[in-house]
């Protein structure tokens, strides 16, 4: 009887345990699509601490789970599963792929598609895929980072820009720069006047995302503007129904020059000078400097921004403050920004109607050092002091002579002290700039698929200046006056556009319809003034620059049953640029697309999760062809000092300008035709795209007959060019877990382009002379010539010895009439790359990141005027005066006594890879407040076989380039919560 009693009780006991006894549930998470297991899931119970992560195998067991309770079970890339708990001990789960990547909004100008719905070559980079470390230009964040797009920075001046060219560019004389547009504002692809680079306006920390138009399918409905492709560039707002968040940036940065030209060394110099016959080497000092040391210093940096940001229901504000400073390598080289960037969203009427504005203030402030010292560091005899007091030079040292005065003077002719050419020189320029748009969209009540859209901004820029000299400095020609040089200037440009736009899905058709028409308006408004005092004569100039450019626009897009693709614009372009008979002209495209992966046989595939094929054909144009009244006689005023005297009065003269009356843009047609895919739930996906271009009517600065015009060089259409070209992108997903993922991508791009007729008349053997060098006078390295690209270099074939030695004067007798002439010049290699690529690599570890971008440029070559201009003997002790000037190291393995320009000795390959960037990180959260901190290198490693300064060079002539410094970046982000 005790022991029932006993069993009793202890089941009436047990029976509340029971009740809450909590269970254990086990299972495996497989992807959908492949059946293979995921391993890092995050399985918790809802409203709960309660969870834990699937193994390798993607297995996963979770305790004290009650029924009623839901199991929530995500992973990047992947659809989050909520499953209801219902007693079951195991539960085996399938996770579908996150089809937001496919559908992400990207704008295409005037609008915007998805990813997967998009028919032309269209690329959107963000933030997680940016560029890291200090900043300063927002085009480097994307350097390296898309196929067809290469990006070649102008040298390593504070707040330098970038040469910009996506496939290659299209024109000669004409702007090959891509059309920017920010924020709905497309700027002048003049630039502003004063600044270094016009994107600097644009502070890299408030980029939300780039998107690139590369084919005529995605750029025409920009129409005259977009022959060289199109960039949007959209800034960061606040967010909805967010929380107050306060975010404080810091970036501090040291730089050091990594390379210097080979020049002879002082102990070098002294012994060819000695040993030169008819040399005095009695003008040799007694030091020994390097100039190019007594120039560079390291540089240091520092970028803050500040930014606050919140959103409500209907209304969002983001304010960021940003100042960035930033010295050069060189000395004296400074940058300054102060920006003030607003972004204000309005949402009324339930939503209807949308009010945005965005505004950016630009303070841009530089101290200008005077580049030229880079080119008398590599001169300027190594021998002579850098200081001398008993020389009226400001304590320089200087190379003078006494006049017939009995005044120490300096030498004309002879190279300036380097050092003072930095030290005694005060230039300052500062640009306050003002970029505002505001957008306003209306969703009409009684028709929810139309709306309206009106833009309205301005880019407003006040620049002012000076450039100063003291009079004891040997740089002034008068050295009885100061050299003062002051200028100022205006450059206004304001837009006004508005399109309709109507977006349904009619159901008995299975399509949705995408329609857009608008109007677009744009002028621009450029304002200088330059008064300067030269050989103590004062000259006043003054220059307005306006045109405008009208435009009326459609678009429509139309997607079949999920699978079809069609799309087609148009755009109706005028420009005050040109005369009424060829002011206006239309930029029609086509585009169509094929979802494969939305086919009944390839839908459950299991492996494949996109595949689309793209074709599209467009015209675009380019107007930026320098002069704004190419067509018209117009005649320009002359300057003070040219004016003609009628007895004691002095009166300014009108010079006619030349003139085409017949004067258009360049038209190009583009033929595209791509393939997007995706395997894996997108581990692995990319894109293809081939292109061929024509442009027609190429617009370049060519000779004409004396007495053609009035000028011997006229701007006008003169010839067409063919371009080709293939760019592979794709991305890998290696390694997706919780605490561990690693992500590559990689792009390649083969490019072609070729002038396939440039002639007034019929001459075959017509060409250009084109890339003026240091060297003799007016001496050009490259030409102009059908059947060659543009940058093709126009030398002499030289001719060695048998111990590979160059034989001075001897060269190739091309054409075999036993002279060596102009006729017996070559075009011979070019500056532009057969192909490029990017490799980047991004690695996380739970609160670890880790990621590192290289470049790699081949079949690019560079001619070697650093070593052309001072690698031979008279360079250096044939002057006209009394002073030596100093050589290039590669006058001793060529022994050449006199100057050979043209000699292709000087044309080297410039095939390079370049590790550019390495980032490291650390996230460390906290209950208040967020810190990262990572440490950036950047311009790290160039592997190369180039012996000049760098094989980087924009233009493929190396002289006098400003060198890229090696920084590194110490940044901490602290986000308050």
């Amino acid at each position: 009887m005790r022991k029932l009693l006993n069993s009793l009780w202890l089941l009436l006991f047990m029976l509340p345990i029971s009740f809450f006894a909590q269970n254990v549930v086990s299972g495996v998470v497989t992807e959908s699509a492949t059946g293979l297991p995921v391993p890092g899931v995050n399985v918790v119970v809802q409203g709960t601490s309660n969870g834990t992560t699937t193994d390798f195998d993607g297995n996963y067991t979770i305790e004290d789970v009650a029924e009623g309770d839901v199991l929530a079970f995500s992973f990047l890339g992947f659809a989050t599963e909520e499953i209801p708990y219902e007693g079951q001990s195991t539960l085996d789960v399938q996770l579908e792929e996150d089809q937001a990547t496919l559908d992400e909004v990207v704008l295409i100008g005037y609008g915007a598609t998805t990813e997967q719905d998009a028919t032309g070559a269209v690329e959107k980079i963000s933030p997680d895929e940016f560029n890291q470390g200090a900043v300063v230009s927002p085009e480097q964040l994307i350097s390296g980072k898309s196929a067809g797009v290469r990006i070649t920075s102008s040298g390593g001046a504070p707040g330098g820009g970038g040469e910009i060219r996506i496939r290659g560019g299209s024109s000669l004389s004409g702007n090959n720069s891509p059309l920017i547009v920010v924020d709905g504002i497309p700027l002048d692809q003049r630039g502003v006047q004063g600044v270094r680079n016009q994107l600097n306006s644009i502070n890299p920390n408030e980029i939300e995302d780039f998107v690139v138009l590369k084919d005529a399918a995605a750029t025409s409905i920009y129409g005259s503007r977009a022959s060289n492709g199109v960039i949007l560039i959209t800034t960061k707002s606040g967010k909805k129904n967010a929380d107050l968040r306060i975010d404080y940036d810091i970036k501090a940065s040291v730089g050091s020059n990594t390379n210097k030209i080979d020049n002879l060394n002082a102990e070098q110099f002294r012994n060819l000078i000695q040993n030169e016959p008819g040399t005095d080497p009695s003008l040799l000092g007694n030091n020994n400097t390097d100039w190019q040391d007594q120039i560079y210093q390291t540089s240091v940096g520092t970028i803050n921004n500040l930014t606050v940001t919140q959103g409500f229901d209907n209304f969002t504000y983001r304010v960021n403050y940003n100042h960035t400073r930033q010295t050069g390598v060189l000395k004296t080289d400074l940058y300054e920004r102060n920006a003030l960037n607003i972004a204000l969203n309005q949402d009324l009427f339930d939503n209807s109607l949308k009010l945005s504005l965005t505004s950016k203030g630009i303070i841009d402030a530089n101290d200008f050092a005077d580049e030229g010292a880079i080119g008398a560091a590599v001169a300027f005899d190594p021998t002579q002091p850098v200081y001398d007091n008993s020389l009226p030079f400001g304590g320089f040292y200087e190379f003078s002579r006494v006049n017939s005065e009995g005044e120490i003077v300096p030498l004309n002719q002879a190279t300036r002290n380097p050092l003072a050419l930095l030290l005694q020189n005060d230039a300052e320029g500062e640009t306050k700039r003002n970029i505002t748009n505001f957008n306003v969209e209306y969703r009409f009540p009684f028709l929810k698929e139309l709306k309206f859209n009106a833009n309205a901004g301005f880019d407003y820029a006040e620049n002012e200046g000076h450039n100063r000299r003291p009079f004891n400095s040997a740089a002034v020609t008068n050295v009885e006056a100061p050299y003062e040089e002051v200028y100022s200037g205006i450059n206004r440009n304001v837009l006004l556009d508005f399109y309709f736009n109507y977006k349904d899905e009619v159901e008995a058709l299975d399509t949705e319809i995408d329609l857009t028409a608008g109007h677009s308006y744009q002028e621009f408004f450029i304002e200088n003034r330059t008064r300067s005092n030269p050989n103590d004569n004062i000259t006043e100039t003054f220059d307005v620059n306006r045109n405008s450019l009208e435009s009326y626009f459609a678009r429509a897009s139309f997607d079949i049953a999920n699978k079809y693709l069609l799309s087609a614009s148009y755009r109706r372009d005028g420009s005050s640029r040109f005369s009424e008979d060829n002011r206006w002209s239309s930029f029609p495209s086509a585009s169509i697309g094929w979802k494969i992966h939305e086919e009944n046989f390839l839908r459950d595939s299991g492996i494949l999760n996109q595949l689309k094929l793209r074709a599209g054909y467009g015209v675009t144009g380019n107007q930026e062809i320098g002069p704004n009244y190419g067509y018209a006689g117009i005649y320009t005023p002359s300057i003070s000092g040219a004016q003609y005297q009628f007895g004691n009065q002095f009166y300014n003269t009108l010079r006619p300008e030349e003139f085409d009356q017949n004067l258009k843009w360049e038209e190009l047609q583009t033929f595209n035709a791509g393939i997007d895919f995706g395997f894996l739930d997108n581990r692995l996906s990319g894109s293809v795209d081939g292109y061929y271009r024509e442009t027609k009517d190429l617009l370049a600065t060519v000779p004409v007959p004396a007495g053609a015009n009035l000028s011997d060089l006229l701007v006008t259409n003169v010839g067409e060019t063919v371009s080709k070209g293939i760019e592979v992108a794709l991305n890998g997903s290696l390694v997706r877990s919780e605490n561990f993922n690693w992500d590559v991508n990689y792009n390649i791009t083969f490019q072609d382009l070729e002038i396939t007729t440039l002639s007034l008349g019929n001459d075959p053997n017509f060409f250009i002379p084109q890339g003026g060098i240091s060297g003799g006078v007016g001496n050009n390295i490259q030409l102009w010539k059908a059947g060659y690209d543009p940058t093709t270099f126009f030398v002499f074939r030289q001719v060695y010895n048998e111990a590979g030695q160059p034989i001075e004067g001897a060269y190739v007798d091309v054409n075999g009439d036993n002279e060596i002439n102009e006729a017996d010049k070559q075009p011979y290699k070019k500056a532009s790359p057969d192909y490029f690529m990017g490799f980047t690599n991004t690695i996380n570890y739970k609160n670890f990141d880790f990621s590192f971008t290289f470049r790699g440029s081949f079949g690019n070559y560079v001619y070697n005027n650093a070593q052309s201009s001072n690698g031979f003997i008279t360079a250096g002790t044939v002057t006209p005066q009394d002073y030596y000037a100093n050589l290039n190291a590669n006058v001793l393995e060529s022994n050449f006594q006199n100057s050979q320009f043209f000699s292709d000795y000087y044309i080297r390959s410039a095939d390079f890879v370049k590790l550019d960037n390495i980032s490291l990180g650390y996230f460390i959260p906290g209950n208040k407040i967020d810190v990262r901190a990572s440490l950036t290198a950047t311009n790290v490693l160039t592997i190369t076989e180039y012996e000049g300064l760098d094989p980087e060079i924009p233009n493929g002539i190396d002289n006098n380039f400003y060198p890229r410094s090696r920084s590194f970046v110490l940044g901490f982000n602290f986000q308050f919560k």
